[in-house]
């Protein structure tokens, strides 16, 4: 297996899922989540955590691998593009000092040059001392990337929220119903009036080591909070409902098409995945999505502070991949 293991144990660092049937998504909060329906995963295992910034360092050592935030755009693919801002970097979370629209999320986001997994809110920022947190500034395809060299694969949406459930089929939070259960923070998230105040009652500004907070029933923790988890799925604006009958409930589901994924109201028409879980900016105040129904869709091209990813292993165990000579470093 390869250096993140560091044994030849496939299953290291992971979490046991046993599959089943669940109620996926929410009829109760925003309009994507809807409508619940049931559906039915199989067996798989889990990270325990985000990939952190050691292992992704890891794989960075043991393959040369070049991230996405580290390549200048193609001006071939940003037709209309301003040409200084054709540069390497990623999207940074800068709150404001007062009070903003809240519709409008260029308040609060800046897109910044050098913006990189190593320095993740641009040139001064690094990850020294932040080993145990979990990496940012990552697209999709880096972690795609990750995820082929440790022999793993991303989680489809479906088996994200099952794991994220805990066992609590139903409950509103991985932990229960309440979002803190007799004042206990159960994750890392906004407190205060979001942008421009965080009081920082949980501890933490931005991320937190994977394990600060308790682990669901299932035994894996940071399901919630902390960063947005990638997921293999492509977006589509809403669920599809419930089968015309029980015996047709869909197995390990794998969401929309390529083609459902892209937001017509973009100039440039990039692909987009599911995001899930929420992160350390979700507030009660501004997004609500710190929960296991709660999704997001994010473009496949876009790096930002606030999102990770995870891995799975279905089935059998993967064999050893070690570095893969054959991982794209390159926009194609």
């Amino acid at each position: 297996m390869n250096s993140v293991a560091g044994t030849s144990s496939p299953h290291l660092g992971m979490v046991r899922i046993p599959g089943g049937t669940f109620r996926m998504g929410s009829d109760h909060h925003y309009a994507e989540e809807k409508p619940a329906h049931t559906v039915t995963v199989g067996g798989f295992w889990i990270d325990a955590t985000p990939v952190t910034n050691a292992q992704f360092k890891a794989f960075v050592q043991a393959t040369g691998y070049v991230t996405w935030a580290e390549i200048d755009p193609d001006p071939k693919d940003y037709p209309g593009a301003r040409p200084g801002m054709l540069k390497a970097g990623g999207l940074v979370f800068t709150p404001p000092s007062k009070p903003v629209d809240l519709t409008d999320w260029s308040q609060w986001w800046r897109f910044t040059f050098g913006a990189t997994w190593r320095r993740p809110y641009g040139k001064g920022s690094h990850i020294g001392g932040l080993d145990d947190h979990p990496v940012v500034q990552v697209a999709f395809r880096d972690a795609e990337a990750y995820a082929r060299w440790a022999g793993k694969e991303l989680p489809t949406e479906a088996e994200w929220e099952f794991a994220a459930r805990g066992g609590l089929d139903g409950a509103e939070f991985a932990w229960g119903h309440e979002l803190t259960p007799g004042g206990t923070h159960m994750a890392n998230t906004w407190q205060g009036a979001f942008p421009h105040e965080n009081s920082r009652a949980d501890g933490y500004a931005r991320t937190s080591p994977v394990k600060a907070y308790p682990a669901n029933g299932y035994g894996v923790h940071d399901m919630i909070g902390n960063v947005w988890e990638w997921t293999a799925d492509w977006y589509a604006a809403q669920h599809a409902p419930d089968a015309a009958k029980a015996c047709c409930v869909p197995e390990n589901p794998r969401g929309a098409t390529l083609e459902q994924s892209y937001d017509p109201r973009d100039a440039v028409q990039i692909p987009r995945k599911v995001l899930k879980g929420g992160s350390h900016l979700c507030a009660p105040s501004y997004c609500k999505r710190y929960r296991p129904a709660a999704r997001h869709a994010e473009q496949v091209d876009t790096t930002t502070s606030h999102v990770g990813f995870r891995c799975i292993v279905r089935g059998r165990p993967a064999g050893d991949l070690g570095s893969d000579p054959g991982v794209s470093r390159a926009r194609e």
